[in-house]
């Protein structure tokens, strides 16, 4: 398997926020210490570091699954929990971040550039941070927030000033070791090069990078050979050098109909970064060390001159013409540089607005006659709440009908008893107000009379229910065990 990775998926989650603690303070002398339950810790972020140093993805190729630590729970003495540590990723410079359908997240490039593609979850308050004057010592505590877990797709596009276009065997990894340090791998065989190599090149007073990448045959636009992995890697190239063979042996083929070949293809590919036929293209006719090559360079150059294009006869053996070709690339890159307009640090504000109420109320597509809520704070709420302790969904009630979510409910014509589902719980809408705040008055830790009392009375209609064959026999043990609770 090649050591060059440039594009993987990853299966990233945030660490889970800590839950809170429900605790009273207990001393000699001191029967009513309040409450002293501390906070859960939040949970880490997962995190996208550009490093200057790492020029592969390969090591997430082999470790595809990544989680941030998770945060710790709180204690009582208010104690709060450990935060989670967050999660860095290294990443090379020019890896892009696309989401499972395809749409970009971000483009990191830059050393230093920080992206958290995976939020830790929050964590949750204990019975301290709870209390109020109402809820004097509350016999509870939120449970932390699952972290957000995602599958990203990252792509590395190198970062170069020029990128090598041409057939395969037409002499750009021969070009490229000829102008620079690197040495990749060359042969007489179509496809030497597999992966993308990277050479620096110094002209004069200009120092630029050349990349040169797998061949590109007829239909690699649409995926047929290595054509993908190659124009992915020229996206961000200031200019395009095309490196034409004009000694091949093969049937059918010339500088002309290549140079129309790659045209098209360039042409055909749908990049992120613009089109790719609207860089700066410069031809190079390589092999003229051969006469007949020679020759035909030659002949063909008026021809290309004509289409506008920079032409420069070459060999990447004997370096003939390299000079004059290296002056020229280095002209067009310090021109596209001081084009460039210089990045400036933008924060980008979305404001809420003034209208917004923070949720939405609409029909649940799977439940008919029920309702669906939506919303970060309602779902979050269900998602902290203990549905163990009476307590604490007497307290998600009261928040519930802050927000306005039981209002809009009823004014949108929700009747007693439809399910209503907020996240992945669906509760019995009580439209009369049977969980009201201001009746609430603590009585034992964990329980709420409000609750009791409509528990009661839901239990027995499901009774009269099932006694009129409307509920499936099955749901006689948790009815009969309901009633049963709501007599004691």
């Amino acid at each position: 398997m090649a050591g060059f990775i440039d594009r993987v998926v990853l299966h990233l989650a945030g660490g889970n926020g800590g839950h809170g603690v429900a605790s009273i303070h207990r001393e000699k002398f001191k029967p009513l210490g309040g409450p002293d339950g501390g906070n859960g810790g939040s949970g880490g972020d997962v995190v996208l570091v550009v490093d200057p140093n790492v020029h592969t993805l390969l090591d997430f190729h082999y470790h595809p699954h990544q989680r941030a630590a998770n945060g710790k729970q709180g204690a009582g003495g208010h104690r709060n929990g450990a935060d989670g540590g967050d999660l860095e990723l290294r990443v090379p410079e020019g890896t892009v971040v696309l989401d499972d359908a395809g749409e970009v997240l971000a483009d990191l490039t830059g050393a230093g550039t920080r992206f958290v593609v995976a939020r830790g979850g929050r964590g949750g308050l204990g019975n301290a941070a709870l209390a109020s004057p109402r809820r004097k010592a509350p016999g509870f505590a939120l449970l932390g927030e699952p972290g957000e877990a995602h599958d990203v797709v990252l792509e590395l596009k190198s970062m170069a000033d020029v990128g090598l276009v041409g057939f395969p065997s037409a002499g750009k990894s021969s070009l490229i070791a000829a102008l620079s340090a690197a040495r990749p791998k060359i042969a007489d065989y179509p496809f030497t090069t597999l992966v993308p190599n990277l050479g620096v090149v110094t002209s004069g007073t200009t120092t630029l990078t050349i990349a040169d990448v797998p061949g590109l045959i007829p239909g690699a636009a649409a995926g047929k050979g290595l054509g993908l992995d190659f124009l992915r890697h020229v996206e961000r190239c200031a200019v395009l050098l095309h490196v034409l063979d004009c000694a091949t042996l093969e049937p059918g083929r010339d500088p002309l109909s290549d140079l129309d070949a790659l045209e098209h293809e360039l042409a055909q590919y749908e990049g992120t970064f613009g089109e790719l036929l609207a860089k700066p293209r410069l031809v190079a006719l390589n092999k003229v060390d051969v006469p007949e090559a020679r020759e035909l360079a030659e002949f063909v150059r008026p021809e290309l001159e004509a289409r506008g294009l920079r032409v420069f006869e070459i060999s990447a053996v004997s370096h003939v013409g390299l000079r004059e070709l290296t002056f020229a690339l280095a002209e067009v890159v310090t021109a596209d540089r001081a084009a460039r307009p210089v990045p400036e640090a933008r924060i980008v504000l979305h404001p809420t607005p003034v209208d917004d109420a923070g949720f939405t109320v609409g029909p649940d597509p799977l439940e008919p006659g029920g309702w669906l809520v939506r919303g970060s704070k309602p779902e979050r709420w269900v998602v902290q709440t203990d549905f163990q302790n009476d307590e604490a969904v007497g307290y998600l009630a009261d928040r519930l009908r802050r927000l306005g979510v039981e209002d809009e409910l009823a004014k949108q014509g929700a009747e007693r008893g439809a399910a209503v589902r907020i996240g992945e719980v669906t509760f019995d809408f009580e439209p009369t107000g049977g969980v009201d705040e201001e009746a609430f008055h603590a009585t034992r830790r964990g329980f709420d009379e409000r609750l009791e009392s409509s528990s009661r009375t839901r239990a027995s209609e499901r009774l009269a229910a099932k006694k009129a064959r409307r509920v499936p026999w099955e749901a006689s043990a948790d009815i009969d065990a309901d009633v049963a609770e709501g007599d004691e």
